[in-house]
C-alpha cells in the first residue's frame, strides 16, 4: 500500500524523527514505524492528525491506497463479468441445442421445458448487457481487451467505436435470422408432431 511509504516520506521531507510525529499526533514511535512498514494502517483520527501535520488533504494521503483499492474492485468485477458472460454462453448453447430433442421427446412439455430455459437464457443476456454498458464494453476486442485487464490505445478505442454502429446492425440481422430460424424449426415440430 502507499500510505506507508507517503508518511515516510513526507516525515522525513519535514526532518521529523519516528518519535517526533509520533508526538505530534498522539500515537507512539512503533504504530508509526508499523505505518511506514504496512504492517498496520492509521485510525481515522491518526489519518486526520497526519494530513494536518503534514498540511495535506486525506485524499493526497491516501490517493494511492485508493487506486489500489479501485483495481481490487475492478478485478472483482471482471471476475464477475467473465462468471456471468461464461453462465450466458452455456445458456444460450443448450437453448440452441436442446430445442428439437426436448421437443421430440416431450412434445408438450419439452417444449415448456425448452422455454423456461430460453426464458432464463434471454434474462441473463440482460445482465451481461448492464456490464458491457457499465464498463462501455462492446466490440469483441473491446470486451477481450477488458477481461485480458489492458487498456485499448486512444487510437483503437476510437476506431472499436467507429465499429459499434456496423457491428450493431449486423448483430440486428443475426438475431433476426436466428429467431427465424429458431421460429421454422418450432413450425416444422409443431406440423409434424402436434397436427
Amino acid at each position: 500500500m502507499e500510505l506507508g511509504s507517503q508518511i515516510r516520506k513526507r516525515r522525513q521531507a519535514m526532518g521529523l524523527s519516528q518519535d517526533e510525529l509520533a508526538a505530534r499526533v498522539y500515537a507512539t514511535r512503533q504504530s508509526v514505524s508499523n505505518w511506514e512498514n504496512g504492517r498496520t494502517c492509521p485510525d481515522i483520527k491518526s489519518l486526520l492528525l497526519l494530513a494536518e501535520v503534514f498540511s495535506a488533504s486525506l485524499d493526497e494521503l491516501v490517493k494511492g491506497d485508493i487506486a489500489e483499492m479501485k483495481k481490487q474492485i475492478d478485478d472483482g468485477e471482471k471476475a464477475a463479468f467473465r462468471r456471468d458472460s461464461n453462465i450466458f454462453t452455456a445458456l444460450f448453447i443448450a437453448m440452441l441445442v436442446t430445442c428439437v430433442p426436448l421437443a421430440l421427446l416431450w412434445r408438450w412439455r419439452g417444449l415448456a421445458a425448452w422455454s423456461v430455459l430460453a426464458a432464463v437464457a434471454f434474462a441473463w443476456s440482460f445482465r451481461v448487457e448492464r456490464w458491457k454498458k457499465k464498463f462501455d464494453i462492446q466490440t469483441y476486442k473491446e470486451i477481450v481487451a477488458f477481461t485480458e485487464g489492458r487498456p485499448l490505445s486512444e487510437i483503437e478505442k476510437a476506431r472499436e467505436e467507429g465499429k459499434r454502429p456496423y457491428q450493431k446492425a449486423l448483430l440486428a440481422a443475426g438475431a433476426g435470422l436466428l429467431g427465424a430460424a429458431v421460429a421454422l424449426v418450432m413450425l416444422w415440430l409443431w406440423r409434424r408432431f402436434f397436427l
